[in-house]
């Protein structure tokens, strides 16, 4: 691999890494486009990149995925009754999405992947409703359920799941720190079922050295040992930033790489 190639990769799983931990959201949606741009300057074809893009990036998020629920872990932060529940309809909500997503055009996947991003980054500008006083009864079958369905979406844009979960678990009147908690460990089986999901898959279309089905291995080592490094500052730094300003401008980045995205394929 090329020497831009790599300090690409590293500097794209660095600020990644930093804003994961900075303003609590998975780098899939910095990592997606970012990626996409990379592969078509690598000299491969547009229809295959944006596979390529979820695969690999979805691979990456595993060791911060790992990280981050370590950390709420420590701080008690974690519901495990709820994560366990939640645990196998997003394990084989994520695993399936994964095929489907082989047979959709890129495209396709594309406009989908700037319609979710977009509804991310009106959540973060808008102000935030309180949570209900009282958590309500949340059965097994619903956390399943509900489970499956953030699996597939999360399959779908390569993001660890935090922006459907925590809402969700808000709405049913978990505190804020359990919701976000709970999230950061439900986010480790959808990046796992998500990254052998997507090794799993037919190569799609091109000769690229290192690439296990939809996953580029080289892109995955070195954005996973960068983020490592910066998503621990990124969380340091959260108290001293003002993240609420920080927030509304990632919402309008979120945006524009988005339309970067879907403009580099269509």
């Amino acid at each position: 691999m090329a020497i831009e190639w790599i300090l690409a990769f590293l500097a794209l799983g660095l600020f990644a890494g930093f804003m994961a931990g900075l303003l609590g959201i998975g780098g899939g949606g910095i990592m997606v486009p970012m990626l996409t741009t990379i592969f078509l300057a690598m000299g491969l074809t547009a229809e295959h990149v944006v596979h390529l893009a979820l695969g690999t990036s979805m691979a990456a998020i595993v060791m911060t995925s790992i990280s981050s629920m370590r950390a709420h872990h420590a701080r008690g932060g974690v519901l495990w009754p709820i994560v366990k529940s939640m645990a196998p309809g997003v394990i084989i909500g994520t695993f399936a999405a994964t095929f489907l997503a082989a047979k959709i055009s890129a495209q396709h996947l594309a406009i989908f992947f700037a319609l979710f991003m977009g509804y991310v980054a009106l959540n973060m500008l808008r102000p935030k409703k309180a949570a209900p006083a009282q958590p309500k009864a949340v059965g097994k079958v619903e956390l399943a359920t509900v489970g499956g369905g953030i699996g597939v979406v999360s399959a779908l844009v390569s993001i660890g799941g935090g922006s459907l979960t925590v809402p969700y678990l808000s709405w049913r009147g978990i505190a804020l720190k359990n919701a976000i908690g709970t999230s950061a460990a439900v986010g480790l089986p959808i990046s796992l079922a998500g990254a052998l999901g997507y090794l799993l898959q037919s190569q799609p279309g091109q000769d690229l050295p290192f690439a296990v089905g939809m996953v580029y291995l080289p892109g995955v080592l070195l954005m996973s040992a960068a983020s490592f490094i910066t998503a621990p500052v990124g969380a340091k730094l959260a108290h001293k930033l003002p993240v609420a300003t920080l927030k509304k401008v990632f919402a309008v980045l979120l945006i524009l790489l988005s339309l970067k995205m879907l403009l580099s394929v269509i």
